[in-house]
């Protein structure tokens, strides 16, 4: 568990540009540095402030990191909650949900790094990792029901642990391509994830129906 934390809201329109200033900075640092290399200091230093702006907002560096957090997982969530009432084909609508995580990942993939980082030394953010994948576990699985209930998606599988192995797939891709630095074609990879993702539930990649 983290130790207590806490922010303040701001009541005025100067307080709310000042706090947003801090954790704009606090992100850029966080992406630089780690979440522990990063020094509260080294967070107003970064925004022109001085360091007890940070404490009007701020009671800890967890606290601000989770400010960080919460914006990037909002970004990511919504990406893939966009492709919900999508038309077109089921493969189709996949395929324009992987690119929108793909897309999303991309801009946060700093503060997804930082994430990371920290959950080999603290275990709030191991547990804080396992719930967003089991929020986008969720959300897969609720879709590949719906393609069963329709007659679409193979009536054999186990929605959730297919749904699992599939978020799990599209995770690693996303990892090594954005934090590990490996070679990254976006339509390729795009293309053979969804081809991969509309097999392994009972669909025909090549179906526009």
């Amino acid at each position: 568990m983290p130790p207590d934390t806490a922010s303040a809201q701001p009541t005025t329109p100067r307080g709310r540009r000042t706090r947003n200033a801090l954790v704009h900075a606090a992100r850029e640092v966080f992406e630089e540095q780690g979440f522990h290399s990063t020094k509260i200091a080294d967070i107003p230093r970064r925004a022109a402030m001085s360091h007890g702006s940070f404490y009007t907002y701020f009671d800890s560096k967890h606290a601000i990191f989770r400010e960080v957090v919460n914006g990037a997982m909002g970004d990511l969530f919504q990406a893939t909650r966009s492709g919900l009432g999508d038309g077109g084909s089921p493969v189709e609508r996949i395929r324009a949900a992987n690119t929108r995580y793909f897309a999303s990942y991309a801009r946060n993939a700093g503060v997804l790094r930082a994430i990371e980082e920290a959950s080999f030394r603290d275990p709030y953010f191991h547990d804080l990792l396992a719930q967003i994948r089991a929020v986008f576990v969720d959300r897969i699985t609720t879709g590949i029901r719906r393609l069963q209930e329709q007659g679409l998606a193979d009536p054999k599988l186990d929605a959730e642990r297919a749904a699992a192995s599939l978020g799990g797939m599209a995770e690693q891709a996303a990892r090594h391509a954005f934090l590990f630095g490996d070679s990254f074609v976006e339509e390729l990879t795009v293309d053979t994830l969804t081809r991969l993702w509309a097999r392994g539930i009972g669909l025909d990649p090549d179906s526009h129906d």
